[in-house]
């Protein structure tokens, strides 16, 4: 399982989300939207593929299929 986290300095849930990827054994890729500001566009161009539009931080995508924040993401690992 690999996984995709777009984040943002000094967000908590970013970090909480981050912390449980990695108790599960999960590698992912963080694009930090505050060191790399570009990472935002690509954001909104991915999301609006799936039609969503992206609200908050983190958006994490798991094999490439979106979950969305962090309280979707304890409903995923609730699930499986």
């Amino acid at each position: 399982m690999n996984a995709v986290v777009y984040s943002k300095d000094g967000c908590p849930s970013c970090a909480m989300a981050k912390n449980l990827l990695e108790s599960k054994g999960i590698k992912y890729q963080d694009f930090n939207m505050t060191l790399h500001p570009e990472k935002r566009e690509e954001l909104f161009e991915v999301a609006a593929t799936i039609n969503i539009v992206p609200r908050s931080v983190p958006q994490i995508w798991i094999n490439s299929k979106y979950i969305g924040g962090f309280d979707a993401l304890q409903l995923f690992f609730s699930d499986n």
